[in-house]
């Protein structure tokens, strides 16, 4: 009995340890934004602020400069809302039709075409970025946030395709063979019998995607304009300024808040992402 507390113990040690650990640069972050800048010069990074000074955070989202004109993060937060929302619902319910199609409804050469959407979870995106910017110029998209949410909902199209085709594949097949011997037809099946039964996967895929989206650089610095640049862009700016006094406070305010969406996501929803995983999301 002494042994398993012993060694219960250690394992609550080694965890703890690890949480501190990865902790550590959000609670410098945290603590960094609320010094002001004297402080920041005289202490050290793991000092507690002597004050809540909530000046940087008011800097980072309304008026902090970013080297091109002098907006916060506001107008880049707003633009990143518009385009995740949308992307993120048109790439999941896309993907879950395309998992339907390919675990339920086969056809010939199925399987090879899943095999070649399977390319698009393995391909460096940096590959498709001139394609991707000519298609948007004959599409009258580019430099805007519609071109943003098409280039995100394609890119995700091969992860959410696999994530339901996968889980989909468990469900049990007399239960789509008894609804055409009743004679429901495809959409009925999907609408009555599938989706009330992908709600883990359904959140897998949404809390994915949109992680992915809300976090992407490459794709906003690459066909965003300036008025359509998204958030990662706009802290990228401000953490950039070519200001002569760095204000390392109003930075970590930036990044907290550009960071905060996300985290939120996985606080109040992680459960399900966890469950969704084990559900059977990733199983082959």
């Amino acid at each position: 009995m002494t042994e398993k507390y012993i060694s219960r113990g250690l394992v609550y040690a080694v965890l703890l340890l690890a949480a501190a650990f990865f902790l550590a640069p959000l609670y410098v972050m945290l603590a960094t934004s609320f010094k002001d800048a004297d402080q920041i010069r005289s202490g050290n990074l793991l000092s507690l602020p002597h004050s809540l000074n909530l000046d940087s955070w008011r800097l980072a989202w309304d008026s902090a400069c970013t080297g091109v004109d002098c907006r916060g993060l506001k107008p880049y937060f707003m633009n990143s809302v518009v385009m995740a929302v949308p992307a993120v619902l048109i790439s999941t319910a896309w993907g879950a039709i395309n998992g339907y199609v390919l675990s339920m409804w086969k056809f010939r050469g199925s399987e090879v075409l899943f095999g070649f959407m399977l390319f698009g979870v393995f391909m460096p995106f940096q590959v498709v970025l001139l394609p991707m910017s000519q298609v948007l110029g004959y599409l009258g998209l580019s430099s805007s946030l519609g071109g943003l949410v098409l280039v995100h909902c394609i890119a995700g199209l091969a992860g959410t395709t696999l994530f339901f085709r996968n889980y989909y594949t468990a469900i049990p097949r007399e239960l789509v063979n008894a609804a055409r011997m009743d004679g429901a037809g495809f959409w009925r099946i999907f609408w009555r019998i599938v989706v009330p039964m992908s709600t883990p996967i359904l959140m897998v895929t949404l809390i994915w995607q949109f992680t992915n989206i809300w976090n992407d650089f490459l794709f906003g610095v690459a066909f965003s304009g300036a008025d359509s640049k998204p958030i990662t862009v706009g802290l990228n700016n401000m953490a950039n300024t070519s200001s002569s006094v760095k204000s390392y406070n109003v930075d970590m305010a930036a990044a907290v808040i550009a960071g905060l969406p996300t985290m939120l996501v996985y606080v109040l929803a992680g459960q399900y992402f966890v469950k969704g995983l084990t559900a059977g999301a990733v199983k082959g």
